[in-house]
């Protein structure tokens, strides 16, 4: 059996225009992500602080803490690299310029929010962590305002 084939070409022009808000029109966003990952760098900073060094004498105790300390560390920068990922993610492709109308602070919410996640790597301090949590609730109450949900802000730890 022939098979047949359309002669007709279609142009670029000929296609329906798609468009989507984001990279890929996945259209599935929630801060839910950026605040588990900022949760976790505060619970690692709060552990790297209550660490007790061991006596110098002890280089079993030595070694297992200094162990210790560079797995709260890691896990802390990891953490805090994904919150600012996931939080870039949210401004660059979910906000758009209409969102400037209803939050006119959007951009420096945003921007402090970018800069706590940099604070919580370059440091290890509570307050770095305070004002990243409390920049990720901030993000979580206009992005479900903006929504038109009522969505209740939670910590899980």
């Amino acid at each position: 059996m022939k098979k047949t084939t359309s002669s007709k070409k279609i142009s670029f022009n000929d296609l329906p225009v798609a468009e989507a808000h984001c990279d890929g029109p996945c259209g599935v966003y929630d801060p839910s992500s950026a605040r588990i990952a900022a949760e976790a760098v505060r619970s690692m900073t709060k552990k790297i602080l209550d660490l007790v060094p061991p006596e110098p004498g002890d280089a079993q105790a030595v070694a297992g803490y200094l162990n210790t300390v560079g797995r709260f560390v890691a896990i802390k920068e990891e953490q805090a690299e994904l919150a600012k990922r996931e939080l870039l993610l949210l401004w660059t492709d979910y906000f758009k310029p209409a969102h400037l109308e209803a939050y006119p602070d959007l951009h420096e919410v945003f921007w402090n929010a970018a800069k706590a996640c940099s604070e919580c790597k370059q440091h290890v301090s509570t307050v770095a962590t305070d004002q990243l949590m409390a920049s990720v609730e901030k993000i979580h109450n206009m992005f479900w305002e903006s929504k038109g949900r009522e969505v209740t802000y939670f910590e899980a730890s």
